[in-house]
């Protein structure tokens, strides 16, 4: 039975983030951004959750991990959860702050930036008001390739 489930979640996910292929780039990497910057963070989640499985050990490992919290911090802030939204912010920082400025074609820096805004915005009101309810909406975008 369970086998079954997680077959089944396995080739949807496969079948979805195939339409996010962009080069020689995994598409459940590719589609983790476009889905996030959809507001789709629960499928993003899912997305990259396939290949952080095979490398959660490995070098690109808490890269993964926290890509995935970051998406589910605002998957928290989607069903007002301020203070477990807030957690998973942090748990991010801190797994992706171990990787050079740009990793993956990830400017880290900026990533950083976003999650410290998103968090300072919950604690700045202590946790009364979810930043997710107005007009700004997170962005990821991968650096292009230098031709």
């Amino acid at each position: 039975m369970y086998f079954n489930f997680v077959t089944k979640k396995g080739k949807r996910i496969a079948a979805m983030a195939e339409q996010f292929r962009v080069g020689t780039l995994d598409p459940h990497y590719t589609g983790y951004f476009e889905l996030f910057n959809q507001g789709k963070f629960y499928e993003a989640h899912d997305v990259l959750e396939h290949i952080w499985l095979k490398d959660k050990y490995g070098v690109n490992g808490n890269f993964y991990k926290g890509l995935i919290q970051l998406a589910g911090a605002f998957v928290h802030l989607q069903k007002n959860r301020l203070k477990p939204s807030a957690a998973l912010f942090k748990l991010a920082q801190t797994n992706l702050e171990k990787y050079p400025r740009t990793h993956e074609r990830l400017d880290i820096r900026e990533t950083l930036h976003l999650i410290g805004n998103w968090l300072g915005a919950l604690e700045l009101t202590e946790f009364t008001k979810n930043p997710l309810a107005g007009d700004e909406r997170p962005e990821l975008n991968l650096q292009k390739l230098k031709s």
